[in-house]
Order: structure tokens, then sequence, then C-alpha cells
């Protein structure tokens, strides 16, 4: 008997577990094998689609499901399967039109199956499609095929935030729109986001919601530290997250995951 059997761990990645230098720091990598070994379930919720993450899952040591695309998306990647996927409205695309009209700064990056299919690109979506090492296909909207997963819209966090209230106000029954980085809103369809994605995992896993913890750094994931519980963030992270009340541990360049499984390993003391 382990010492975690039955609890799960989930972490956002980008800026939670891999760091600003492109890497996942050994501290972080050495807490989740120990917690692994221990019987607990460790798994990722990404707002990053199964093409932009899939690349980086074998840096990972991940024994359950991942949350892929914001919630849209449950893959597990042992078996190398998709488990579940939900994806926008059919009239995503004239709704993501009418925003873009609206707001014709605004870059519009969607995926489809696969594929990455981008509109009016800025310089800050040229910086994210680098970063995520994928190839993308520009076009007009109406070009687009559907359905979507999810989609992203890029530009400075002053003219997102707008954009955001905006968007919600008209079709907030529609839509999650949410940020994931100061310079990505982030949108699936309503009820898609982490915090169902999380517990969706934990009950394939048969896991208790009490026995559930989640840490992340940005707005798209305070749903899944609502369910936590500790919610756990990294001293890096955006301050909707600080003021939220999430618990502040060391930042993601000093293995946040480290501190976590430490504070696991004082509350879960070994069984006999």
């Amino acid at each position: 008997m382990g010492k975690f059997d039955g609890i799960l761990l989930a972490s956002d990645f980008d800026d939670t577990l891999y760091d600003a230098v492109l890497q996942i720091p050994e501290r972080s990598l050495e807490a989740i094998r120990y917690f692994i070994r221990e019987g607990g379930y460790f798994c990722v919720s990404t707002g990053r689609a199964h093409r932009t993450f899939a690349p980086f899952a074998p840096l990972v040591p991940m024994n359950a499901p991942a949350v892929l695309s914001n919630g849209a998306a449950i893959y597990d990647f042992q078996a190398d399967r998709a488990l579940e996927q939900t994806c926008l409205p059919c009239g995503a695309p004239a709704d993501l039109a009418a925003v873009m009209e609206a707001f014709p700064s605004l870059s519009l990056e969607v995926y489809h199956g696969e594929d990455i299919y981008v509109c009016n690109p800025n310089e800050i979506t040229f910086a994210h499609l680098k970063k995520v090492n994928c190839d993308y296909t520009q076009c007009a909207i109406p070009d687009m095929p559907t359905p979507w997963v999810k989609g992203i819209l890029h530009q400075e966090r002053e003219v997102l935030l707008p954009v955001q209230a905006w968007l919600l106000e008209r079709w907030g029954e529609r839509y999650e729109a949410i940020f994931s980085n100061p310079r990505y809103l982030e949108l699936t369809r309503k009820g898609s986001n982490k915090g169902g994605g999380v517990a969706r995992v934990a009950k394939l896993l048969g896991v208790a919601p009490e026995r559930v913890y989640c840490v992340g750094d940005n707005q798209n994931d305070i749903p899944m530290l609502a369910l936590s519980a500790i919610p756990f963030a990294p001293a890096n992270c955006a301050e909707e997250v600080r003021n939220w009340g999430a618990r502040i541990l060391c930042s993601c360049g000093d293995g946040v995951i480290g501190d976590i499984v430490d504070i696991l390993d004082g509350l879960y003391p070994r069984r006999e």
C-alpha cells in the first residue's frame, strides 16, 4: 500500500510544470516519480491541444489521463487514445467573425482535429506557434473546416479584457472565454473547463473529490483550483490566481511540484 493511494494531483503545464527555460525542473520530476511510486495518480491539465502537447507528453511521468484544450478533451497517453472531446458550437465561425469585425486587431487561432488554422496572425500568434513548434494554415474564417475543439484570440491583455466581456455578454451561454496567458484568450464550449476535466478524470479513476489536488498559475486554472482540496499556485502565478486565494508556493522554475509533494507527505502518513 502506498501512502498516496487514491490521490490525484493535477498540474497545469506551461509556467507551472514546464518553466521559462523550456524544461521541467528536476525537483518537480523527482517529486512526481516519488508520488507515483507511493500510489498517487498524476496528470497534466493544460490549455494546450493534443497537437501542441503530445510532443511534450513523454517528458512528464504521467499515470493518469491528461486534460487538454482547457477541459475540452481528455486523452490517455499511456493507451494513446482519446477518451472524451467537446467542440465549439456550430455557430462559432459566425460568432468569431463578428468578434474579429468588432475588434480588428485580434488574431484567431483554431484547432480542427490535429490541424491548426489562423486568421489575421500577429507577432503574438507567430511567437505562440514557434513555441509549440507546429505548422498551420492561414486563411479566412469561412475557409476553416469545422468543428473546432477550441479557439484562441491573441492580443495584449488590455485589448483582450473588453473582448472577453463583449463576447460573454452576448454568448456567455455558449462559450467559456478565459485567459491562459495575459495575451491568450481561450474559447471552449460552455462547461468545458479545467475544473470539469479534472473532475471527470477523478471519476474515471475512482478518486474521491476530497482527495483531488490541483496546481496552476493563470485564470484558466481557477476552475480546477476551485475543486482542489488545497488550491496550489507557483510564486510566478497571475495576480488573479493570487487574489482568488490559492496557496502560493515556490516558483515553477524552483520545482513547485516538489513543494506540493512535501506538503502531501506530511498530510498522509504511511499506512501500516
